[in-house]
């Protein structure tokens, strides 16, 4: 089973047991946030879509970072000017871990232990 979330201005396709980057969420590691604004749920034939978004279900996740991207660099030069300008720019992110995902009819997929074990190990 996936969902399909919304956080942040964007959308992100997500099954349990999946590591997302998102934009700075609030939260320490170890916290479990909810993601509500789910779009899609389900998988294959019985995929429901929300209009905008599934009534009931949830996306439940674990912070597993707090950190930034890397650098972008915004470079601007006027050629024969003896002008140029250099600015850097690191946005925050929050790495997240999806635990479980909750259709509206009340039916629940969770991550397995052994799932949570490979993954954790594949983290580190």
């Amino acid at each position: 089973m996936f969902a399909v979330i919304k956080t942040g201005g964007k959308q992100y396709r997500v099954a349990a047991n999946d590591v997302v980057t998102v934009e700075k969420l609030s939260g320490a590691a170890g916290d479990r946030i909810e993601f509500v604004e789910v779009l899609m749920v389900g998988e294959g034939a019985d995929a429901t879509i929300g209009a905008p978004f599934v009534e009931g279900a949830v996306v439940t996740a674990e912070v597993v970072e707090q950190g930034r991207a890397k650098k972008v660099i915004a470079f601007k030069k006027r050629r024969r000017q003896n002008s140029k300008r250099s600015r850097g720019h690191r946005q925050h992110q929050t790495t997240v871990r999806i635990v479980e995902i909750a259709a509206a009819g009340g039916k629940a997929k969770k991550a397995t232990k052994k799932a949570e074990a490979a993954a954790e190990a594949a983290a580190n």
